[in-house]
């Protein structure tokens, strides 16, 4: 991983919306080396200084090697988004965008394999390292420099974990949404590898929701491989059976399914870390006090 602020981010629908704009002027603004945007049709023209190319190839040879791309461009672009950044040599990718078919999302993870490139999202806000670098969405205000690790599969519980760090005087090291679209690029697995293995991390929060198994995942593999301190807080504990309609939807939909073909609850998802030994905090306003009590016993 390259994660520094001299890292060389490329921004692809950058002029897509509005919102893609201040998303990229945001990066850049915090210090995010942004050093080219990508729009069709729009090569040539540049956004308060980050020039704008109709291709990603285009934009590597003007500028050199690039570390990460953050995908900002529609649904049902992001594959042909993603799969230019990999064939001009980008191994880091970002994706903000939130419903992407998922049979693309199949496709991109196995490409994604092949070239061992890092996939984030999507439905994600991406990645912070407080006040060094910011790959997506997060709003700044929240976080602050320490020694923290988030990893989350929710964004604004992402924010709201942080904050409650940072008024504990708990700063964190990296935060890490790894999305909350049916398929993702990447796994708690995966992140908590890189925290553990990560020198300026001391402990680890992982959120999780109701919805599929990969908290349980997680939980075993927290237990056999990882050696720093992990907290854990899943929401959805009171989650309304029924329809389920919006972004809360995406996020509970499969539960019904989930249940009843794996036995997937919440109370299924409790055990696995309580078997696991990983304390369990009930709201994100515990969180701080479980990681002074493991940081003393370490």
């Amino acid at each position: 991983m390259n994660l520094t602020p001299e890292s060389k981010v490329l921004v692809q629908g950058i002029t897509e919306s509005p919102a893609s704009t201040r998303a990229a002027l945001m990066m850049k603004a915090y210090g995010t080396n942004v050093v080219a945007g990508v729009s069709p049709g729009k090569g040539g023209g540049e956004l308060e200084g980050i020039p704008i190319f109709d291709l990603v190839e285009q934009a590597v040879a003007a500028v050199g090697h690039v570390d990460t791309a953050v995908i900002l461009v529609d649904p049902y672009s992001v594959l042909d988004a993603a799969l230019e950044a990999i064939a001009a040599g980008i191994r880091q990718i970002a994706i903000v965008t939130p419903g992407v078919p998922p049979l693309d999302m199949v496709r991109l993870v196995r490409k994604a394999e092949v070239t061992e490139t890092l996939l984030i999202g999507p439905n994600s806000p991406g990645i912070i390292v407080p006040e060094k670098l910011l790959l997506g969405t997060h709003p700044k205000e929240f976080y602050t420099p320490g020694s923290i690790g988030i990893i989350s599969r929710s964004s604004t519980l992402t924010y709201e974990i942080a904050l409650e760090l940072t008024e504990a005087r708990l700063g964190q090291s990296m935060a890490v949404c790894i999305g909350c679209d049916a398929i993702l690029g990447s796994s708690f697995m995966q992140w908590l590898q890189i925290l553990d293995e990560d020198e300026t991390t001391e402990a680890i929060v992982l959120v999780g929701e109701v919805g599929g198994w990969s908290e349980q995942a997680a939980a075993s593999y927290i237990a056999s491989a990882i050696d720093k301190p992990v907290v854990a807080y899943l929401a959805g504990h009171y989650a309304p059976k029924g329809p389920y309609l919006g972004h809360a939807g995406i996020l509970i939909s499969s539960r019904a399914a989930a249940q009843k073909a794996f036995g997937i609850t919440a109370k299924n998802k409790m055990a696995a870390f309580e078997e696991a030994d990983i304390p369990v905090a009930d709201r994100p306003s515990e969180v701080p006090n479980l990681i002074k009590k493991l940081l003393k016993q370490n």
